[in-house]
């Protein structure tokens, strides 16, 4: 088979589209012919060199795809080959086969192609895992999501509101904004000329977030704890701003507040599944009823990764950019 390789960390120049040996699925796994993947931040820096895959895991970029079963490992039940799923990764997208643990497949949702599948698997994992089951986020709470115009952040809106959360996001742009608006957005705010503090304050009375749903990390920790409610749960799930920062503890004893850090990829096959489980259960019936759908900026080639990649560094787009091995769509 073909893969996206990094022989060298470095720029979107480092994806390489190479010929690998194919995959051969171990106990509790399947094989998937992949007819689609997407473009999540943790491929980028995984590229730059600075997020390995965990242990045992394809070397290849690329956390979630769609495509066919297309062999059964020992001890698998409830699947068969020629099924159409979506799959949920440690690493292995970026390619024309990849190994799943059974416990991280998922159907395709019923009225959804097997190409846009491929853009939801991370997506609502993640946004179903820190938000509902980590910040236990409940109707009539308002929930802040930065960058709402990001894979992330435009399913987080839309989950959100569809269980009745009021919602605030931050994005760059008037359009990216728009955007969000348009999935459900109530509060909108650019934090390129906006204080997102500030303005939180004004739409909530001074009330605050109930849960923030932070991607940047050290840059925001001092500002998203003072955009806290009281009892507010603030989730860092990303470190574009950096690593390290002070915390006025004081503040967040005052507030009755927590501040929690989760990452995915590397949890055990056990969590995951039980994750993918909660996803099929609570996310896949909204999508299915059309009250949640993935937002897919552009589809491209499997081959331009790299170009694919520019995309995402830019941060010009507006949810999910796919990469496809198959012209299915």
């Amino acid at each position: 088979m073909h893969a996206i390789t990094i022989p060298q960390p470095g720029g979107p120049e480092a994806l390489v589209w190479a010929e690998v040996p194919d995959p051969v699925p171990g106990s509790g796994e399947v094989l998937v012919d992949v007819v689609a993947s997407a473009v999540n931040r943790a491929d980028v820096v995984q590229r730059q060199g600075f997020y390995d895959p965990p242990p045992g895991a394809s070397p290849y970029p690329g956390l979630e795809c769609s495509g066919r079963i297309a062999a059964l490992g020992p001890g698998v039940s409830g699947w068969a080959v020629g099924d159409e799923v979506c799959a949920l990764l440690a690493g292995g997208g970026y390619a024309e086969k990849v190994c799943v643990p059974v416990g991280q497949l998922l159907p395709v949702p019923e009225g959804l192609d097997l190409v846009t599948a491929a853009g939801l698997p991370e997506v609502t994992a993640t946004v179903w895992s820190n938000v509902f089951m980590v910040a236990h986020l409940r109707p009539g709470e308002t929930l802040l999501v930065h960058g709402g115009g990001s894979g992330i952040g435009t399913m987080a809106v839309q989950l959100a509101k569809a269980v009745g959360a009021r919602v605030a996001v931050t994005a760059g742009s008037r359009d990216k904004l728009e955007r969000c608006r348009e999935l459900g957005a109530d509060i909108l705010i650019d934090y390129r000329e906006q204080d997102f503090v500030e303005e939180l304050a004004k739409v909530t009375g001074g009330v605050g977030a109930d849960v923030i749903l932070d991607i940047v990390g050290a840059k925001y920790l001092a500002r998203n704890v003072d955009a806290l409610a009281v009892n507010g749960r603030l989730v860092i799930i990303g470190l574009q701003g950096g690593r390290k920062a002070e915390l006025d503890l004081g503040t967040l004893l005052t507030k009755r507040a927590a501040v929690m850090g989760t990452s995915l990829r590397g949890r055990p096959l056990a969590e995951k599944a039980t994750i993918v489980a909660a996803v099929r259960e609570h996310v896949w019936p909204l999508i299915a009823g059309g009250r949640v759908r993935p937002v897919v900026d552009r589809t491209m080639p499997l081959r331009e990764a790299a170009e694919a990649h520019r995309v995402l560094e830019e941060s010009t787009h507006v949810g999910k950019v796919l990469l496809t091995t198959t012209d299915d769509r």
